[in-house]
């Protein structure tokens, strides 16, 4: 082991995704840097998962499993890898994604060249978009958020010193939007980050995941979690202002556009589609629609800012399209 390396501690919560989890453990035993430790947190699995965790520790010395006694959720289980993290740096691993070998080294370098307080690689899977090897101010990376190219405001795919995620612990009540409210936190320690364009990280789409999971309760805690973001920056950092009011009218959009071509209805799809206008009333402006990524995007904002007659009219005519394409 390099000990001229610092220790990169890399957390792993899991949680029944145990079809995915040799491939995502196996990844992370393939890392290229040489001081490392793996923290799995298993968070009261039901399918196999934890054992699967064991066979891996087994074999592997740099892997700790840590079995949580009841099912307490993602921010819970992260903030306990946090806690027992030993490492200068941590980094964090979903554990049906996986990753590639070069991951913690190209984190780590892109850091330290860039002298930035974080790193962020290029995914695949989610994000879209190119862009160089370069520092990002504040305001640049949170444009980039808004954007959603190259990369999301996703705890995963970076790399963040210790200090920073220990003084930002993961909110337990955010139940669908922990990483947001975690990253926006973080801002207060980051004044730069450097990007790697390279595809590090492999995110995963599966079908029973929350965000592919329909409109519901749980996923509309995003909107608090927003309401609560852009009535704090324009005193925090006003900067990134335009920034989180694009994110507060594209997430308002996505979930109004999954409501309709999820084919909910009635009173319950009026309820929803009502309560996603008067948010995107709450936080329009033209400074947040001018970083809209695309027209299509621009245009579903004012649709569902006009009404919601306007807007399930856009929503079918696209969901048409998109049908024929």
């Amino acid at each position: 082991m390099d000990k001229e390396k610092p220790l990169i501690s890399v957390i792993v919560p899991v949680y029944n995704v145990e079809p995915y989890l040799d491939r995502c453990l196996a990844s992370l035993e393939a890392q290229t840097w040489p001081n490392m430790e793996i923290l799995v947190v298993d968070d009261a699995s039901t399918d196999g998962g934890g054992a699967v965790c064991d066979v891996h520790r087994a074999r592997d010395d740099r892997i700790q499993v840590i079995h949580l006694p009841e099912n307490q959720g993602l921010s819970a289980a992260r903030n306990e890898g946090v806690r027992r993290a030993k490492g200068k740096y941590v980094s964090f691993v979903d554990s049906d994604d996986y990753v590639e070998p070069e991951l913690l080294e190209r984190l780590y370098d892109c850091l330290a060249k860039s002298g930035a307080e974080i790193s962020i690689c290029a995914a695949d899977g989610l994000a879209e978009g190119d862009m160089p090897a370069c520092i990002l101010s504040r305001q640049e990376l949170v444009r980039c958020l808004a954007g959603r190219s190259p990369f999301l405001w996703t705890a995963w795919g970076k790399l963040y010193p210790v200090d920073v995620v220990r003084e930002h612990p993961f909110d337990r009540r955010a139940v669908c939007c922990e990483d947001l409210l975690f990253f926006y936190e973080i801002l207060e320690n980051v004044e730069r980050a450097g990007y790697a364009p390279e595809r590090l990280y492999h995110y995963v789409y599966r079908d029973t995941s929350l965000i592919n999971n329909g409109v519901d309760e749980k996923r509309c805690t995003v909107l608090s979690v927003l309401d609560f973001i852009c009535g704090e920056v324009p005193g925090r950092f006003p900067e990134t202002a335009a920034g989180f009011g694009q994110i507060a009218l594209d997430t308002a959009v996505r979930l109004a556009m999954q409501a309709v071509e999820g084919g909910m209805k009635g009173r319950e799809l009026s309820g929803y589609l009502k309560r996603f206008r008067d948010h995107v009333r709450c936080h329009f402006s033209l400074d947040a629609l001018m970083l809209c990524p695309s027209k299509k995007s621009a245009a579903a904002e004012i649709m569902l800012y006009s009404g919601q007659t306007l807007f399930r009219a856009f929503a079918v005519l696209y969901k048409s399209i998109k049908e024929r394409n």
